[in-house]
């Protein structure tokens, strides 16, 4: 197995940019209408199911982020590392000394991207 197929990398969900919760709000209650992902509202964001998360506010990303979960963070950010990918480190997150989710530096179609644990 190569080292990409270990990281088990798949997206965890897609957060949406929205200007406040109401909207966010209104974002999730359609896709639950549409597909039945129930809305579960957060501190700072209103998910939808598991896929979809809606920001309160917007945040890093020109329309929103991509969840990319791995089995690793640490070694997926060290493996990527040597394929060139540079990090923001200031949004690293840390659980009991291993990092659980990390952003990329560049946007992909006006996406932030962040890898979390799965």
């Amino acid at each position: 197995m190569s080292q990409l197929e270990e990281l088990g990398f798949e997206i965890k969900h897609v957060g949406i940019n929205c200007q406040n919760e109401e909207e966010a709000c209104a974002v999730a209650d359609r896709f639950d209408e549409i597909f039945g992902f129930t809305k579960k509202v957060g501190n700072s964001s209103v998910f939808a199911g598991t896929a979809v998360e809606a920001m309160k506010t917007p945040y890093l990303g020109e329309k929103g982020h991509i969840a990319i979960g791995t089995t690793d963070v640490d070694e997926a950010v060290e493996y990527l590392k040597s394929q060139g990918v540079e990090f923001n480190m200031e949004s690293a997150k840390t659980k009991d000394g291993k990092t659980t989710a990390i952003y990329l530096k560049e946007e992909i179609g006006g996406f932030a991207v962040h890898l979390v644990k799965k």
